[in-house]
């Protein structure tokens, strides 16, 4: 089996804006583009130019900076949306029209109060319209995890007969289970006439935390392109975090997929995003979190300090991160105390180190975390170098 190029899709501008408290200025928009365009991603999201003036102004900034990524413009299937998105899109050398409409019963019946065929008729006009300003179009089928897979072909159907180029494939409500997401993507690639013309795309979001599972599920059966945020930002509980999925194909290389991603860019890259949008990233969060190569416990600390691999599947280099850390605290043991004295300078035998290890944990059932300069400390007030 030949290795597959999957397309990231990053959407940190514009559906990582979307979270309240996080709105970016339009230099920060800029750094935050050039970041992504060193850090290998193939499209950038750059914003909904008709949702404002600043927005639309931030789209056409990022599209006369960028070389040669795609510059992509979010819009509805309104004709004035496209208008304008098309308009901000001028510069770029590689535009793109992202536009679309909700196709489940819920979005159908309840937001857009109209039918099937109303839905199908309009998704048709929007991308024969987007097509007239550019080559490349996105169509998205808004929740088209809860959608009927019968319909949801037949609008995929008419958006690549109207020329779309990309069809999007959005678990809106984060509501699919992996295999059920993995089924509706291989489904479409089964039963829509010219699928093999067009890429599919994931949008996934994580009410149920399933975001970057089902974009993997995704991409396991058939979609070419995944569509995330740096650090999992995005509306309600965020979206596919960029990093999490770019790490798993990058560990699971039995997929035989594969990224253009830079990955020792990814530590930075979350650090700017979060400094930026005023949004912290947990510490125990996947790739990028403060924990994710930190060890406390006394077994694990044991077992990496003699082999960083029995508990580390990757190596914190090739994301960025300059090397694990041992951290001492009440459920430490004497292999990672040791390793941390032997780090600040102090090499003690067996009875000695059995000496600062009790006084130690006396230390450490006090603090949360006992830092170097406490060991220098605990060192000198027990007398340790000098029985020693």
């Amino acid at each position: 089996m030949s290795v597959q190029k999957i397309q990231i899709f990053d959407t940190t501008l514009r559906d990582g804006e979307q979270v309240p408290g996080c709105k970016l200025n339009m230099d920060e928009k800029l750094v935050i583009a050039r970041q992504l365009e060193l850090l290998g991603v193939d499209v950038i999201e750059a914003g909904f130019p008709v949702s404002s003036p600043g927005d639309f102004a931030a789209v056409k900034a990022i599209a006369s900076q960028t070389k040669e990524i795609t510059v992509c413009g979010l819009s509805r299937a309104v004709e004035q949306d496209i208008i304008t998105a098309a308009e901000a899109l001028k510069p770029a050398r590689r535009p793109r029209i992202h536009t679309g409409i909700g196709t489940s019963e819920s979005h159908i019946a309840h937001k857009l109060r109209t039918t099937q065929d109303k839905v199908l008729e309009r998704a048709v006009e929007a991308v024969r319209l987007a097509k007239k300003f550019v080559e490349d179009v996105e169509f998205y089928a808004e929740d088209a995890g809860r959608t009927d897979n019968v319909f949801l072909a037949r609008v995929c159907e008419a958006a690549i007969k109207a020329g779309a180029t990309v069809l999007n494939i959005p678990d809106t409500t984060g509501y699919c289970l992996p295999d059920e997401y993995g089924v509706k993507i291989k489904y479409l690639v089964e039963h829509v006439k010219g699928i093999e013309r067009v890429t599919l795309s994931t949008h996934c979001h994580n009410d149920l935390g399933l975001a970057t599972a089902n974009s993997i599920a995704g991409a396991i059966h058939g979609a070419r392109q995944i569509e995330c945020t740096i650090n999992g930002v995005g509306e309600r509980a965020g979206n596919t975090a960029l990093e999490e999925v770019v790490m798993i194909m990058r560990q699971h290389p039995y997929l035989n997929l594969q990224t253009n991603i830079n990955s020792k860019l990814l530590s930075e890259t979350s650090a700017m995003v979060s400094h930026m949008m005023r949004m912290p990233v947990q510490p125990n969060k996947a790739i990028v979190g403060a924990n994710a190569f930190s060890h406390s416990s006394g077994i694990h600390q044991d077992g990496v300090i003699k082999h960083r691999e029995t508990y580390e599947i990757i190596d914190p280099r090739d994301v960025g991160v300059p090397d694990s850390s041992i951290v001492l605290t009440a459920r430490s043991g004497r292999a990672a105390l040791a390793f941390r004295l032997q780090k600040i300078g102090y090499n003690f035998d067996k009875e000695t180190l059995d000496r600062a290890y009790a006084s130690f944990l006396q230390v450490a059932d006090r603090a949360k975390e006992v830092h170097d300069k406490d060991l220098h400390v605990l060192v000198e007030k027990e007398n340790l170098l000098v029985a020693n």
